[in-house]
């Protein structure tokens, strides 16, 4: 349910906020109050277009915020999804902040994309204007209408449905790239011998490029590195004079000479003797290195060559070693697979033959579910038809074998309605007028009431082209939606308007050289007043609100029943 909406400097809005409530929630408002900023601030939040004409005068950025309540276990799990933490008291908020060139989106206070705006708006809210009343003139809108009726059972047999079309696909599409014919399945079993033959005769040994590279590295630099040892050995050995090994030799000696005349220099002839037997170790392990550091002409020819062909092999076929191999493997099984290519081919066709045979019975049992739905769902919209005033109205859900099979099966759904007695059957789309659209939808969100899950419906322009008794009937049946539903309607029809739970009206206001729009929740009294001003009074005289009292009286009925 959408709790509250919060405008800041959009339009003519400076700023303001209100609160909505269950059941039927109409918007009233004159002529150029504002009426459509409702939807256009919504709309705004949830990722509709932003235009620099759109600031008000003088602002520098404006603001819209949606708080929902929603206890929906797929509005949690798509929170989840997004990585969005939950308010504490389970609500949604929704937020856009909008400058020149920079928008910034939030869900309970965390920064998102308008994309994750948009997927989880379609669970939170669903907003009927004149476009969506005009989207029942395309065919794939009526098979949406038809699927969303057709329940939880429908929904398993259309993902079957999907999956094995997929398959279908992919097969269809993995035999097209395998077709080859002679000339280039000679070429292509050529290179794939040759490149196999080059990978094989290297006889390559993972992590065999990383060891040469290292010894290679020392044989480039072995020169430089034995002048550098050598000169270390000489001044930490013994043979040259004043070397540290020569040295500590002379130190230990003399100080042999008087360790036992004192237990504490016995210590220090321990820890020089210590120091000495370090020094030795380190000249031992440096002669080891400088020996594994001579190497001749022909072991280092070897080691270029043979590097030179390990990358050689990865600059053609991978970047390691362990991926050249790996690309050798799949050489050798492309081999197999054209060595015996007609068998192959076969395989294949037989595989994409059953995923046909299995996608046919699969579209053939959604088909059944769609036929046996559209004859209750047909009766249903014809009697909230006639409800709406379509007095001789005949409906009919045509479903006919499309001419190709797709994710959706092979079913073509299209709505076909008589509006005037004598006259056949025809496309929506040839007979309705906008306004009659309008109440096609109405009597669509009627019907579908128990089975959809979005909470919030907003309707605008669900009143074009209606007056008198139809117009009552409209009314009635938006209280009937709004009794599993939360519905926001913007109306100038009395007769829509007396239903509201909840009376709102848009005003605006001038001063000096500011104009101001606001939304406001009324009292009885000033509904009373307002449903006056709808019936066409110029002032509030006793018949006119007398008249609005009657309204609301015949509404309250209504709701009785």
């Amino acid at each position: 349910m959408l709790q509250s909406l919060h405008v800041k400097n959009l339009a003519l809005m400076e700023e303001t906020e209100v609160e909505f409530g269950r059941g039927l929630n109409i918007l009233t408002g004159e002529t150029g109050a504002g009426k459509s900023l409702l939807i256009g601030s919504v709309n705004l939040a949830l990722g509709g277009k932003f235009d620099r004409e759109m600031l008000r005068k003088g602002a520098e950025s404006a603001l819209v915020e949606l708080v929902f309540a929603s206890g929906d276990k797929r509005v949690r799990e798509k929170l989840e999804e997004l990585e969005l933490e939950p308010e504490e008291d389970g609500s949604v908020v929704i937020s856009r902040k909008m400058q020149v060139g920079k928008n910034v989106y939030r869900v309970n206070g965390e920064t998102v994309t308008a994309k994750q705006v948009k997927e989880l708006a379609e669970l939170l809210i669903d907003i009927h204007g004149q476009h969506e009343h005009q989207s029942l003139l395309n065919k794939k809108k009526h098979m949406e209408i038809l699927d969303a009726y057709c329940g939880e059972k429908f929904q398993k047999t259309a993902e079957a449905v999907e999956t094995a079309y997929r398959e279908c696909r992919e097969l269809q599409k993995a035999l097209e790239e395998e077709a080859l014919d002679e000339e280039a399945k000679a070429k292509e079993q050529a290179l794939a011998e040759f490149e196999l033959q080059e990978i094989e005769q290297a006889k390559l040994v993972p992590g065999e490029d990383q060891e040469l590279e290292q010894r290679y590295k020392l044989m480039v630099n072995s020169k430089r590195i034995t002048e550098n040892l050598s000169e270390s050995y000489q001044y930490t050995g013994s043979d040259f004079e004043g070397a540290a090994g020569a040295a500590l030799s002379r130190a230990l000696r003399a100080l042999r000479t008087v360790s036992g005349l004192d237990a504490r220099l016995g210590e220090l002839e321990g820890q020089l003797s210590e120091i000495d037997n370090l020094l030795a170790d380190y000249n031992r392990d440096l002669a080891e290195y400088m020996a594994d550091c001579e190497f001749d002409d022909e072991e280092y020819a070897e080691v270029e060559e043979r590097l030179n062909l390990l990358n050689h092999l990865k600059e053609k076929y991978g970047n390691t070693i362990e991926d050249v191999i790996a690309y050798g493997q799949d050489r050798q099984k492309l081999l197999d697979k054209l060595n015996d290519y007609d068998a192959y081919m076969r395989q294949m066709e037989e595989q994409l033959a059953a995923a046909n045979e299995k996608l046919e019975k699969a579209c053939e049992k959604l088909s059944a579910i769609r036929k046996k739905n559209a004859a209750v769902l047909t009766k249903q919209l014809k009697d909230a038809l006639v409800h709406l005033n379509f007095a001789a109205v005949e409906f009919e859900i045509a479903l006919n074998r499309a001419k190709s099979i797709t994710a959706k099966g092979y079913d073509d759904v299209e709505f076909l309605i008589s509006t005037n007695p004598g006259e056949g059957l025809k496309p929506l789309g040839q007979v309705a007028s906008g306004g009659e659209l309008s109440r096609v939808m109405l009597a669509i969100k009627t019907v579908l009431a128990g089975k959809d899950d979005i909470d919030t419906l907003i309707f605008d322009e669900i009143d074009t082209g209606i007056s008198g008794r139809t117009a009552w009937r409209v009314s009635e049946q938006l209280d009937t939606v709004a009794h599993a539903h939360q519905v926001l309607c913007i109306t100038h029809l009395p007769q829509i308007a007396a239903m509201a739970d909840r009376h709102f009206v848009i005003e605006k206001s001038s001063t000096g050289e500011n104009t101001i729009t606001d939304i406001r929740m009324l009292a009885e009294e000033e509904s009373l007043g307002e449903l006056a001003r709808l019936l066409g009074s110029d002032s509030l005289t006793e018949a006119a609100l007398s008249n609005a009292r009657e309204m609301r009286l015949q509404a309250a009925a209504h709701k009785k029943t």
